[in-house]
């Protein structure tokens, strides 16, 4: 059977527009994008390098503002939110996996999923997360110690444990091969399954389009087409 998409609204883009000045230069980054996210899908962001993806991805994780149209999560207006209060929405609501894994060289992967968990209002247990991932024999290992995608599932466990509403994720296999690359994508199919955690991924690799619930295309700072695939391939069946 196909995957059906939850229609219960999380994110609302309307008009969106971002532009960058640097020094006289000015550069629009992403422009015209309306856009509505629903909770439990997956969903693949897809274009070419210097697209648009990371600022929008940056835009709906509260690290960016529009500097045009409004951005709403279920009835909050972020458009116009302070600084303390993007803090508090990140902090509460979003969990971050970027391509670089940005763990703590001294601290171990249960350490470093701790961290997260000290400060987030309703954490999930830092060993549960890192089972999740299936590093349940690895917690006590130090990074360095920890292959490319044992790192990242390390990073995943941690973005997760603070049982966020919105999972963003930058190129999260763009460092790894294509078998690491591949585990690292089941880990988040799981993730969503399971937790029915709304996800968002970046890439540049047309292949793990067929994951997705829907797949946004992006050029020149726009969408340029929103596809909805009849059924997601699981991350196994996926090939580049």
């Amino acid at each position: 059977m196909p995957d059906s998409v939850p229609r219960n609204t999380v994110f609302s883009l309307r008009d969106v527009a971002k532009t960058y000045t640097m020094g006289e230069v000015r550069v629009l980054a992403l422009h015209d994008v309306n856009l509505d996210l629903y909770e439990g899908e997956f969903v693949v962001l897809l274009g070419a390098s210097g697209s648009g993806k990371s600022t929008l991805l940056n835009i709906l994780g509260g690290l960016d503002t529009p500097s045009a149209g409004t951005l709403h999560y279920l009835d909050h207006d972020l458009t116009s939110a302070s600084d303390a209060e993007l803090t508090a929405f990140r902090r509460e609501h979003v969990g971050f996996v970027f391509q670089f894994y940005n763990l703590i060289p001294s601290l171990t992967a249960l350490e470093n999923v701790q961290l997260v968990t000290e400060i987030s209002p309703h954490p999930m247990d830092p060993a549960e997360a890192l089972r999740m991932v299936g590093l349940e024999e690895r917690m006590h290992h130090f990074p360095a110690q920890l292959s490319g995608g044992e790192q990242q599932r390390v990073a995943i466990a941690r973005a997760i444990a603070k049982q966020p509403d919105m999972l963003l994720c930058d190129e999260p296999t763009g460092a790894l091969d294509f078998r690491t690359g591949k585990l690292v994508l089941e880990v988040l199919d799981r993730i969503n399954r399971e937790l029915g955690t709304t996800t968002a991924v970046i890439t540049h690799n047309a292949a793990i389009a067929g994951m997705a619930h829907r797949v946004i295309h992006i050029s020149s700072g726009c969408i340029t087409r929103i596809e909805t695939n009849a059924q997601r391939l699981a991350p196994g069946d996926i090939r580049w």
